[in-house]
């Protein structure tokens, strides 16, 4: 995916920033989740639907990453990723249609 723009932003001291309203245009909307990614080298924000399917590991993995989450965002975040765990719970017992 080819990088579209780079711009800054200031983090205030209770460690937020506010994305600027081009890029929140692009693929997230108000009360869209998002996911933080952090690298060695960067951090990465995304829509959290973009990469349910990658988090697949992570939620099979509930007790370890439970142990160090700690906020009432992270514990929001756990239950959205629960909530897709257990939607392909379902969606596999109902088995795949292909028209």
């Amino acid at each position: 995916m080819p990088l579209i723009e780079v711009r800054s932003a200031t983090v205030t001291k209770k460690g937020q920033i506010t994305l600027p309203r081009e890029f929140r245009e692009l693929n997230l909307g108000e009360s869209d989740k998002a996911a933080i990614l952090v690298y060695d080298d960067r951090i990465e924000i995304r829509p959290l639907a973009s990469i349910e399917k990658d988090l697949e590991c992570a939620i099979l993995s509930q007790e370890s990453l439970a142990e160090s989450w700690n906020t009432p965002e992270d514990d929001e975040a756990w239950k959205y990723l629960e909530e897709i765990r257990e939607q392909k719970k379902h969606d596999s017992k109902m088995g795949s249609c292909s028209g």
